[in-house]
């Protein structure tokens, strides 16, 4: 056990994460040449494309230093704040953390986050200095900064670059020696830790674990703690970049089990794996709870699919614990699923995969937070709203909470104003202003999370040439006034349309989301009225008009009587259609609201 190393690599978006993993590999070994490609561990195909880790990835490597071979086990881990449960769950199989800045662009908000994170869990830090081979890299600065940060010496801030491979050896040196062993006991029962799983179509689920205490064999009975089900260990083995099978697998090493689960609601992350017989009397303690920030409903197209999107559902989730969704129907969409996740990017990236790995068509409704409501009947007691249509009538409503974040936002001096008129303009207030050094402020501000939900981060880059970085905490439920705003289609509620919003909005709202409807529901034999109300108040109207059939066309020549007989039928025709006329709605109207700054 002395001769194993777990650690995972922390860093902001874009600073080398994946590129040093690739460094890693490569220098140990692990990799053949003609395995060798660039983000060789980000597997997935929006991964790729999109050049982001969305998935930790767990790998083993075999090093040889000073005549001693090591075991060391790697998790590489996304950067993005939607991804910060992945992060969480990758630090708590470790003993070390790698924390890796680039020498271009600073310390950022995620930087300071994941540290946070890896230091709650007693992990060793050892800082790296990436991307120095850059014409841009401020080396001397940047290492004064992580000095500040984490309060270490000059001399432990290991200069590297991943691209070109200096600094790998002094990296796994580092590794070696700072990092401590794992702790744990070869004779006590078997406990594990399982951190992550994968669906496999032909074996079931794959489970990821870090044995604690004791060690797990091959056909062994084991019994997982939270559902209380025992199964057979029929397969057991190292997670190396093809699964590599073993016999058995010792306290403070990471591995993959396979026992036949189909279910993939058996396997729960964060549960302890034990002996069937010799049971373990107590369980690990699991990470910290998933906290959903945005709400959406995801239907299928097609009624029919319900039963498959719940299965597809199900195996995602498995690959994917920060997904928590739980049965729900609509009048305008039929019965779906409402889906709590960590922010708009994961929202995007679970539609993304629903629609390739599981063939499912969705439709997604408009994303928005959960609230409190409070009653005037029972001021005491709490109504949770995660959906604008179970919010109670406003003539009952004694008040309604909204919840607030605590958001870091760190940019350069010359962008302070734009980017505090941006947060303000989204009702924030400002907590602490902090100049890091001459050119680099951390603006701390209190934000509704509503307001941040759709476009904010994006206009945050905008207004600040992409120099801001952002990270947020939850904070509290503060009360707001917020008022419910319904979409009519042909004076009928589509309810999958309806939003919450602050009552000093919502005409502005209302206005643009009837515009923008307008523009997107196809022209039908009818005039279709769009209104948007709060309650029996309209206080927005569009009309989308007819499409004129010429009926006329065949009479040429005549009494003019003919003609005006054809047109009062049509217009009979009309009146009746638009009494029983059904509006289609297309998909993009229902993420319409996400686009009204356009």
């Amino acid at each position: 056990m002395k001769n194993i190393r777990n650690f995972c690599i922390i860093a902001h978006i874009d600073h080398g994460k994946s590129t040093l993993a690739d460094r890693l590999l490569d220098f140990t070994g692990s990799v053949t040449e003609r395995e060798k490609q660039d983000q060789l561990l980000d597997n997935m195909d929006l991964e790729r494309e999109r050049g982001i880790t969305i998935k930790s990835h767990a790998i083993q490597m075999e090093y040889t230093c000073l005549g001693e071979k090591y075991t060391l086990n790697l998790i590489d881990t996304p950067g993005h704040v939607d991804f910060s449960y992945e992060v969480s769950r990758s630090i708590a199989a470790c003993e070390g953390a790698l924390l890796v800045v680039d020498a271009a662009q600073n310390i950022q908000a995620q930087t300071i986050s994941n540290l946070y994170l890896a230091l709650e869990n007693d992990l060793e830090i050892i800082p790296v200095l990436n991307k120095i081979d850059l014409p841009s890299a401020n080396a001397d600065e940047v290492t004064d900064d992580i000095v500040k940060l984490i309060g270490c010496d000059a001399n432990d801030v290991i200069p590297a670059s991943a691209k070109t491979g200096f600094g790998i050896k002094e990296i796994l040196s580092a590794i070696i020696d700072k990092i401590p062993s794992p702790k744990g006991n070869l004779n006590e029962p078997l406990q594990a830790l399982i951190f992550d799983s994968v669906y496999n179509p032909f074996r079931g689920v794959e489970t990821y674990f870090r044995v604690i205490n004791g060690s797990i064999v091959k056909g062994q009975k084991i019994k997982f703690m939270a559902t209380q089900k025992s199964y057979f260990a029929d397969e057991i083995g190292t997670l190396k970049l093809d699964k590599e099978s073993k016999g058995e697998i010792l306290a403070g090493d990471v591995g993959y089990l396979i026992t036949g689960i189909k279910q993939a609601k058996e396997v729960k992350v964060g549960d302890t794996i034990t002996d069937a017989t010799a049971s373990t009397k107590t369980a690990i303690d699991g990470f910290e709870e998933v906290k959903p920030m945005v709400f959406a409903g995801i239907y299928p197209v097609d009624t029919e699919d319900f039963e498959e999107l719940r299965s597809s559902m199900e195996k995602l989730q498995l690959n994917d614990a920060s997904l928590v969704f739980s049965p729900e129907s609509s009048a305008a969409l039929g019965f779906g699923f409402r889906c709590g996740f960590l922010g708009m990017l994961h929202l995007e990236i679970i539609q993304e995969r629903l629609e390739r790995e599981f063939n499912m068509s969705v439709i997604t409704t408009v994303p928005n937070v959960s609230y409190c409501a409070f009653t005037k009947k029972n001021p005491d007691s709490i109504l949770w709203v995660n959906n604008p249509s179970d919010l109670p009538d406003p003539s009952i409503i004694e008040k309604v909470k909204e919840p607030f974040i605590k958001a870091s936002i760190i940019t350069k001096a010359e962008f302070v104003g734009s980017v505090m008129s941006l947060c303000i303009e989204k009702r924030g207030q400002i907590k602490n202003q902090t100049y890091l050094t001459t050119e680099r402020v951390e603006l701390i501000f209190d934000l509704p999370l509503a307001e941040i939900v759709f476009d904010f981060y994006d206009r945050l880059k905008t207004v600040s040439k992409g120099y801001a970085s952002f990270d947020y905490s939850p904070a509290e439920m503060r009360e707001s006034k917020l008022v419910k705003v319904d979409i009519l289609l042909n004076s009928n509620p589509v309810d999958a349309l309806s939003a919450l919003v602050h009552s000093d909005n919502a005409f502005n709202i209302g206005k643009k989301m009837c515009e923008k409807l307008r523009e997107l529901i196809p022209r039908q034999q009818f005039d279709i009225p769009i209104q948007a109300a709060i309650g029996a108040k309209i206080i927005s109207r569009e009309t989308i008009k007819a499409l004129r059939k010429d009926v006329t066309a065949k009479c040429y020549g005549g009494d003019i009587t003919r003609k005006r007989k054809l047109l009062e039928k049509q217009k009979k025709g009309k009146k009746k259609m638009r009494q029983v006329g059904s509006v289609e709605i297309p998909q993009q109207a229902f993420m319409a609201v996400l686009k009204l700054n356009d």
